[in-house]
This record gives structure tokens, sequence and C-alpha cells, in this order.
């Protein structure tokens, strides 16, 4: 369920017309519901808990929504904060995410962003590498800290809703195998600067079966035992996100109750503390980006282009992932839908959000939403073509507030200084 809905033949973010929103600040826009993003954590801790999950720690996926506002809202639902770089930790700790909820994941961690890490104090980091097992070890002497650890597993499980998000095959650059785990489990806690509590695992995003995490689950919990039973001390399991969310265009996905069921068949007995990396479901249906169509090429062969002022730049995920959004009018017009390209300005054919697809009558000035775009959307936006970053807007019930403002053109030439000898 999200809270994007016509009324009297207008859409709204709960109770603010997008088309306000589109007049104020100007299009391209990404537009976020708050409720929305409330009752998506709601659910999936209320699912969690009532399978017998105590207090499980769910730490929003930084990556999927960045912005400081979007986290406040989650932290102050009691949301932590899985982050992947020092910028994101930065953001967690800065949208009031205690540090003790902060689980620091990624494969290419750098010396100073484990030293920032351990200097905030942050719940975890997950280890993805023998390698990096060294360095965290080496970087926690040198700072006089012992480094909290938890070990990335690749359980070489397949899942994901496209090759480029799915993180669980052997062949992934992400996690240690099952045959290195027990032997760098042993070997950092014998370490005086490693303290391993847990292990982790996470095999891609937008999984719509729940066999495949239901495999990773039963391995990772068979690890858990392993471990245990080696008399090694073991306390905390991060089972990752990738649940997959309704695009409009596919069979709806398993629940967060479904969910909820496989993560209790596979942990029952275990008495470890249950982890979390939740992003798209959550963010993905709490936003919209908002565009004005520029306006309709018609050619003489029957090729329908509709063309927006919104481009790659500010939503990245139909040229990198072949993505499917829903496409909606925000004041529809009546009349027989008829077949679209709907393309951006951006100077390459990659620069195409959909082709041939069935949308009503448009015309110039005309405004659309391109929906569930608040996972992935603007934390992905760049500034190509030299188009100034796409802001953000926030809505909570009637009232609406700009949380990333777009960056005049004076603004974005600032950035950058000339050399010298120029």
């Amino acid at each position: 369920m999200n809270h994007f809905e016509l009324r009297d033949g207008e859409l709204y973010c709960e109770d603010v017309p997008l088309a306000a929103i589109a007049q104020a600040v100007g299009t391209p826009v990404y537009v976020y519901s708050t409720a929305t993003f409330e009752r998506h954590y709601t659910v999936l801790r209320e699912a969690l808990e009532a399978e017998g999950v105590h207090d499980p720690l769910i730490a929003f996926a930084v990556k999927a929504n960045s912005n400081l506002a979007v986290l406040r809202t989650l932290a102050q639902l009691g949301a932590g904060a899985d982050t992947v770089s020092e910028g994101e930790i930065r953001r967690a700790l800065a949208a009031g995410v205690p540090p003790e909820r902060i689980v620091f994941s990624g494969v290419g961690k750098t010396r100073s962003e484990i030293a920032f890490a351990l200097d905030a104090g942050v719940c975890e980091i997950n280890v993805e590498s023998e390698p990096e097992m060294l360095a965290i070890a080496q970087v926690a002497q040198s700072l006089g800290k012992r480094a909290t650890i938890a070990f990335r597993v690749n359980p070489d499980v397949a899942a994901g809703g496209h090759a480029k998000i799915a993180t669980g095959k052997s062949e992934n650059k992400f996690g240690v195998s099952f045959a290195e785990a027990e032997r760098l489990y042993a070997q950092a806690s014998n370490n005086a600067w490693l303290k391993p509590v847990g292990v982790a695992c996470h095999i891609g995003s937008q999984i719509t079966d729940l066999a495949p995490m239901a495999e990773a689950f039963e391995k990772m919990a068979g690890l858990v035992r392993r471990l245990k039973g080696e008399g090694l001390h073991v306390e905390r399991l991060d089972l990752g996100g990738g649940l997959g969310v309704p695009y409009f265009n596919q069979p709806e996905p398993p629940t967060p109750a479904d969910y909820a069921k496989v993560v209790a068949q596979a942990t029952r007995g275990l008495d470890v503390t249950l982890a979390f990396e939740p992003g798209r479901v959550i963010a993905a249906n709490a936003g919209v980006l908002l565009a004005q169509v520029v306006h309709v090429h018609e050619r003489p062969e029957g090729r329908r282009f509709l063309v927006l002022d919104a481009a790659m730049n500010d939503l990245l995920r139909p040229a990198m992932y072949d993505a499917y959004h829903d496409i909606r009018a925000v004041n529809p017009r009546e009349g027989e839908a008829r077949p679209y390209d709907v393309v951006g300005p951006v100077c390459e054919t990659g620069d195409t959000f959909t082709r041939d697809r069935a949308l009503p009558a448009f015309e110039s000035g005309d405004l659309v939403a391109f929906m569930s775009a608040g996972a992935y959307g603007a934390s992905m936006a760049s500034e190509y073509n030299s188009r100034p970053l796409v802001p953000e807007v926030m809505v909570k019930g009637g009232d609406y507030a700009i949380v990333r403002p777009r960056p005049t053109y004076e603004e974005m030439l600032a950035r950058e200084t000339p050399a010298p000898w120029l």
C-alpha cells in the first residue's frame, strides 16, 4: 500500500496534490510520502515480531534512499542503518540513528573508513574477505580499540530481479565462502583486536520468490550451529534484505508476513539476535518522480515519443537495469490509451524509460508520475549533461517541505575551480 491516489481526477500524495508541488518546486522532482515510509517499516517489524522475532535490528539500507529526512523519519521509529561507505555512516549519524544500530558493509572499505567506523562505535563491521579482516585488526590495534565484526558469508544462492543486483552466487564479489567462514571466525576469535559476534548474508535485491531466501537462511542457520558447536561465541545473525516490491507489471511479491514465516522457520532455536537490511521494500512505493511533458513527437511512420523533462540522470534504473516503473498521468485525460516511447532529453538512446507503453493521451505541459521511485531513484541521480541535481520533497499529511533543493546553475558551476594556469 502507498499513499498516492487519485482524488476528483487528480493524483495526490497524502493530502497534497502533486500538481501543487510541481508548480511550487518545478520538475523533475522526487516526492515522498511520510505515511508510506512509516507504514512499510511498521508492517515489517510487526510481521517479524508476530513470528517470535524479538527486538530485531531493522537496519534500513541507506543506499536505497539516503535523504536525511527519510533516514530521520525511519530513525524515529527505531530503525537502524545499513551503510556501505563513510559518507553513509555520516548520513545515518546526522539523521539521528544511534551508532549501536549502524551496520557497516561493503567489499572495499578503506582503512580511513574503517577507522571512522571504529571511532563512531558502529554496531558491527561486516567483514567480506580475509584481507579485510586483517586490515580491520591492524586499524583497531593502531586506535587501541577492539573491533566488533561479523562475517558476511556468500551462500552461493541465486536470487534477485536482475543479474546486476544478484549478490549471493559464488561468482559475485560479496562475502567469504562457507569453506572460509569457520576458519576465519575461529582466527578472529583468537585475535586480541577483533570481537566476532555473528555472521551475515545478503543474496540480492527485488527477490520475488522466497525459496532462495529459505535456502540461504537454512545454510546460515547451519553455520551458526557449527560455530557454536566449536565453542565459538555467536550472538547475531544478519539475514540482509532483498524482499521484492510490486512494480505494477508483475504478480504480487511475497508479503512481509510470508517473509517473516520463512525467517522464523529457518532460525528457530538458534538463540541469536536477528538483524535485517531492508531498503527497497520500505522505500520504493513511498516515492514518485514527478516530470512534465515537453512535447509529443509523432513521426509519419507512426512512432510516438513522449518527451519529458526528466532524464536517465534523474532516474537511472530503466537504463541500467531495464527496470519497469508504472507511469501515471497526474491529471488524466479522457480517451483511449495509445502506445508511447517515453524518453528524456539526454543525448543518448539509453535515455529511454519505456517503449510501446500504452498510456492515456498526453499533451505538452501535462504532468506524469513515475511510481515506485522512492528506492534507488534520487540516490543514484547525477548531474550528467550538466543537468542540475533533481530535488526531493517530503509530504506529511497536508504539509510538504523541500528536503533537498535543486541547485542553481551558478551553484553547480561554483563547485569547480579552474587550474591556476588557466
